[in-house]
């Protein structure tokens, strides 16, 4: 890394370099192990280093500051039998009062002085947005392709591939998507409690406003036509996907998807993975063999382990690889909750924005 042109860590609109100085590891959240031994992921802030924009407030002790924390992260914040608390407060000289576990509230953090109080939320929020970064994802923005005509496609598709390739290597029922649940995903979100998923709600529906200017207030008319594959052995694929085109030949989906994305990670909803959404139907997925949930949302670089069995698509390619699944109009986008599913077999949805 170029020492004079350090990474940068963003912070509800606050940025802090990253000097990288010694690789710190954390044991596994099962261990319970969340000692503080120093800024995490080598993150080191100036001692000097304050910022204007927290709200610390006066009080007749001294200053006070409470930062909006969910309490899923409470446990980095404490750390191994409190050691990380006692030692953020024994070097800042504040106090630090977090609720109690799974209980929704806020970090207060107290001290005599106020550069000290300031110095204790950054430590606070540079701790939190670094394990925030490991949490899974809970939700995702999806483009639903569980119209009745596609998932009548899709069956079909099912059907002829079972009956004509089943004897390829790895070829079987287990590892098609369920016609319920077909989408494009377009970014995944962690969101840990209601007040960040009512966040991302009113985010979603601020972007009502472009997508109509987009569309013109209509629908979208999409075809799912043709199928192709993630990486490069078609005798050994995880992942083989149908590919969605608006009818008129224009690029309104991909933009769409992309000023999405674009306004998620400016709100700090979401991490910037690529620079172009890649939107993909999935229709057949090795990770299926294993969950039976039929849960298909990662990005494509987050679905490949060692653990997963490869199937051939040669002859699945060969013979329908122009496949036609169907065309309708698509209507909105939605915010998906992960590993869920509403009376019509999609996943539950928490917000939306409509094109027309």
């Amino acid at each position: 890394m170029d020492v004079l042109r350090p990474a940068l860590i963003n912070i509800n609109g606050r940025m802090y370099r990253r000097n990288i100085i010694k690789e710190e590891h954390y044991e596994e959240e099962e261990e319970e192990d969340f000692s503080y031994t120093g800024p995490p992921e080598s993150e080191d802030l100036a001692e000097d280093e304050t910022c204007d924009t927290i709200s610390i407030e006066q009080t007749d002790k001294g200053y006070r500051c409470a930062i909006d924390v969910p309490s899923v992260l409470y446990k980095y914040i404490i750390g191994k039998k409190g050691e990380t608390r006692r030692r953020l407060e024994s070097e800042t000289k504040t106090s630090i009062n977090i609720p109690k576990p799974g209980v929704e509230g806020q970090i207060v953090v107290t001290g005599s002085h106020k550069a000290a109080v300031s110095s204790a939320v950054t430590r606070v929020e540079v701790l939190v947005e670094s394990f925030r970064k490991k949490q899974p994802f809970t939700h995702f923005l999806s483009f639903p392709l569980n119209d009745p005509k596609i998932q009548e496609g899709f069956l079909s598709f099912k059907d002829e591939v079972l009956q004509q390739c089943s004897q390829d290597n790895g070829v079987e029922g287990s590892i098609f998507q369920n016609p319920a649940k077909l989408h494009l995903t377009i970014g995944t979100l962690a969101l840990l409690n209601e007040t960040e998923v009512r966040k991302a709600c009113e985010h979603l529906q601020e972007c009502q406003n472009f997508i109509r200017d987009i569309t013109e207030g209509t629908p979208l008319p999409l075809e799912v036509t043709g199928i192709e594959y993630m990486n490069d052995d078609p005798a050994a694929v995880d992942v083989l996907y149908a590919k969605v085109n608006a009818k008129d030949g224009s690029d309104k989906l991909q933009v769409i998807a992309d000023r999405l994305v674009e306004h998620f990670v400016s709100a700090g909803l979401m991490l910037r993975e690529f620079d172009r959404v890649k939107l993909h139907a999935t229709v057949m997925n090795t990770l299926f063999r294993k969950d039976s949930t039929g849960e298909d949302t990662a990005a494509p670089k987050r679905q490949t382990t060692s653990e997963r069995e490869a199937f051939d698509a040669r002859n699945i390619l060969k013979k329908f690889g122009a496949r036609r699944f169907g065309g309708f109009e698509l209507n909105s986008v939605l915010l998906s909750q992960r590993y869920s599913a509403d009376c019509s077999g999609y996943y539950t949805s928490a917000g939306s924005a409509d094109f027309s």
